[in-house]
């Protein structure tokens, strides 16, 4: 029940962006989701793509530094406290969320999250337990 992700360290100036998304783009790849970080040097981008290895592949030979990391796509409620619920189950099981980030394609009635937690299987026990869906990758991948 895990989605692969791929996060590329990009230097913080200018093109930089404009220059992963235009090698995937060439490559067929299509991006179905993203995050960015940064400080002032530097930014971490973390991609969902339909091609995980394939992007992993063009843009290490562009020169880019990419690493793969395993996260999970929750269904959200998407309803007031709705995002509040799953984070106070899994707080009441000592479960950290490193980060987390929203997926631009609605499930139905419900919103889809990506998270990236201390104890991934940990957290999905409990996410599912308490009745919370959780997606493949699959799922995300080719919409």
């Amino acid at each position: 029940m895990h989605v692969e992700q791929i996060s590329i360290f990009i230097e913080n100036k200018f093109g930089r962006l404009a220059e992963v998304t235009r090698i995937l783009g060439d490559a067929g790849i299509n991006i179905r989701t993203l995050s960015l970080a940064d400080t002032s040097d530097f930014g971490i981008l973390r991609l969902i793509v339909n091609d995980t290895e394939k992007a992993r592949t063009v843009l290490k030979e562009r020169g880019f530094t990419v690493s793969k990391t395993e996260v999970v796509a929750v269904e959200i409620p998407d309803r007031p406290g709705g995002l509040a619920d799953i984070l106070q189950a899994l707080d009441a099981d000592g479960i950290n969320v490193e980060y987390m980030y929203a997926f631009v394609e609605r499930c139905g009635q419900n919103a889809v999250m990506i998270f990236r937690f201390d104890e991934t299987a940990k957290a999905i026990t409990t996410l599912t337990g308490r009745g919370f869906q959780i997606l493949p990758g699959e799922r995300l991948y080719n919409i």
